[in-house]
C-alpha cells in the first residue's frame, strides 16, 4: 500500500511535468540569453515551475520510490549509492545520466545573474532531458507492476 501512495505521489508529478514540458514548447522559446530576456514574467515563471517539478520528482524516485521497489523486489541495501546502482542494475535509470542530471539541476538551484548563459543551456539541458524522465518512469511502473498486478500503468 505505502508504494502505491508513493506511485500516486509520483504520477502527480509527472503529470504536471508534462503539462508545464507542453507549455514551454508551446513558447517558441530559442533558449538564447536574448529570448529569455524578452520572456513575461509568466513565462519565466513556467520554466521555474518546470525545473522544481523536475527536481522534485527526481528527488522524491531518489529518496523515497527507488528504495521501495527494492523493498518489495527483495533486494538489500544499506546506503544510497547502493539503492542507485542497484536500480541501474534494473535497468531503471542510467546512473551517470541521473547524477549529471542532479548536478545540472543543483547548478541551477544557485545561478546568478551574471551566468545567465550558462543557466539557460543548463535550463535546455533539464527540459530536453524530459524524454529520459518519462521513461524512467515508465520502468518504475513497469518494475512495480512485477510485483503488484494493481499497480496502474501512467
Amino acid at each position: 500500500m505505502y508504494l502505491k501512495n508513493q506511485l500516486k505521489k509520483v504520477k502527480a508529478h509527472y503529470k504536471a511535468l508534462n503539462e508545464f514540458h507542453n507549455a514551454i514548447r508551446d513558447l517558441n522559446f530559442d533558449f538564447s540569453v536574448e529570448s529569455y530576456r524578452q520572456l513575461e514574467t509568466a513565462q519565466k515563471a513556467l520554466l521555474e515551475a518546470y525545473l522544481k517539478r523536475f527536481s522534485s520528482l527526481q528527488d522524491y524516485l531518489g529518496a523515497k520510490v527507488f528504495k521501495s521497489l527494492l523493498d518489495i523486489a527483495g533486494i538489500s541495501y544499506s546506503k544510497m549509492s547502493e539503492v542507485l546502482t542497484l536500480i541501474e542494475k534494473e535497468e531503471i535509470i542510467d546512473l551517470d545520466k541521473w547524477i549529471e542530471l542532479r548536478n545540472i539541476r543543483n547548478e541551477l538551484e544557485h545561478d546568478y545573474s551574471d551566468e545567465i548563459e550558462e543557466a539557460i543551456k543548463d535550463l535546455k539541458y533539464c527540459i530536453d532531458s524530459f524524454g529520459y524522465m518519462q521513461e524512467v518512469v515508465k520502468k518504475v511502473f513497469e518494475f512495480a507492476r512485477n510485483y503488484d498486478e494493481s499497480i496502474e500503468l501512467p
